[in-house]
């Protein structure tokens, strides 16, 4: 097989990781800007947190949502669930929760995964049907960037567009699995490596080059470009969330920290 058809059978964990850094990088930026913000304007952190929560409320119940129901199917016992904000003892907030029973590591990679699977068929669902975003790419890509910045200038027209933006911004920005959604995937990940060294020291490389390859980096591709679409609505909130920050930083006199 030449380098090139191989290149072209393993870029998706490239395109992925390339889109998952920015997308991450972003999330933290925005949440620290909307933090501030809601803080400056009522001076009571308590209330910063709640008008935090509520802004994101949808993309929370679509997370613990996706726990809950991916649970049950696969007949995992579950406790209670809120989407009540809470401060943790390492300083984070966590914004919602659904209490599971101790299970597999199988089932519980599954539920884990449950927000990033649902979350991005929402994505690819408002990108596709409801923003026409595809579009936009593909005339991007073909380098006519006079139709582009048209498109571009025409999105608010279209019917629901700042309703579809604003539920794409926080169920994207909310789909990424935390940090106890992951703790199954080390398991997970040390046996599948295993079995793939396995299948490569019997001979099965090529094959699985040629068969299996392909579909798998397809899918990464596929998650790379919801992972970009969440990059461009992150990116597009970034400047007028961070300017309305440092009107109210000169409007007060104090800045957070």
């Amino acid at each position: 097989m030449q380098p090139a058809m191989i290149w072209s059978n393993l870029n998706g964990l490239m395109w992925l990781l390339l889109m998952l850094v920015p997308l991450i990088f972003l999330q933290r930026l925005l949440y620290r800007e909307f933090q501030a913000v809601f803080i400056l304007i009522t001076h009571k952190p308590g209330m910063a947190i709640s008008l935090f929560a509520l802004v994101f409320l949808p993309g929370v119940f679509l997370h613990e949502l996706s726990h809950l129901v991916v649970a049950r199917l696969v007949g995992v016992r579950t406790g209670r669930f809120s989407l009540l904000p809470r401060p943790m003892p390492d300083g984070h907030l966590q914004l919602g929760y659904v209490e599971t029973s101790q299970t597999d590591w199988i089932r519980a990679s599954l539920i884990g995964t449950a927000p990033l699977i649902v979350g991005g068929l929402f994505v690819a669902f408002a990108a596709n049907y409801r923003m026409e975003l595809p579009l936009l790419w593909d005339v991007l890509r073909k380098g006519q960037i006079e139709l582009f910045w048209m498109g571009v200038v025409a999105l608010p027209n279209l019917h629901d567009f700042w309703l579809w933006f604003y539920l794409t911004f926080v169920v994207s920005s909310t789909m990424l699995p935390s940090n106890s959604d992951r703790h199954a995937w080390l398991p997970l990940g040390f046996v599948l490596i295993l079995l793939f060294g396995l299948a490569v020291l019997v001979g099965a490389g090529p094959w699985m080059l040629d068969k299996l390859a392909p579909p798998i980096n397809s899918m990464l591709r596929a998650l790379a470009m919801l992972f970009g679409i969440s990059v461009i609505v992150h990116a597009i909130l970034l400047l007028p969330i961070a300017g309305f920050h440092k009107i109210l930083v000169r409007i007060t006199g104090f800045d957070i920290g």
